[in-house]
């Protein structure tokens, strides 16, 4: 074989090989999938983290519970709701969500739209 034959064969072999590594890449298994698993990583180490900021500040407030009697004393009055003699206490009506409309009144998309087809 002449070494022009060779090198071609060897050119021809490095581009059969370079369209295979594109074509993973760019498949399904490949560069998305990729991108997708960081993606799950990211949200999963932001929900740890989370997670771990709660255990600290439940294991504080234990801390406090276990250490206060005044602290206790609060967390039973406000679980069991009771009162000191003398004490008056205040329930007051929740207020609504900005985001959801009250059931009563229309929300701004049913005004725009007639009821009855046979209105218009």
């Amino acid at each position: 074989m002449t070494s022009s034959v060779r090198s071609v064969l060897i050119l021809v072999g490095f581009a059969v090989i370079g369209a295979y590594g594109l074509a993973e890449l760019r498949g399904p298994q490949g560069l998305p999938a990729l991108k997708e698993k960081w993606t799950e990583i990211r949200q999963l180490e932001e929900e740890n983290a989370n997670l771990q900021r709660e255990n600290d500040y439940r294991r504080d407030r234990i801390k406090k519970l276990e250490s206060s009697p005044s602290e206790q004393e609060l967390e039973i009055r406000k679980k069991l709701k009771l009162l000191r003699p003398g004490e008056t206490s205040f329930i007051l009506p929740e207020q609504p969500k900005l985001d959801q409309p009250k059931l009563d009144q229309p929300t701004p998309a049913s005004l725009d739209t007639p009821q009855d087809p046979d209105s218009k």
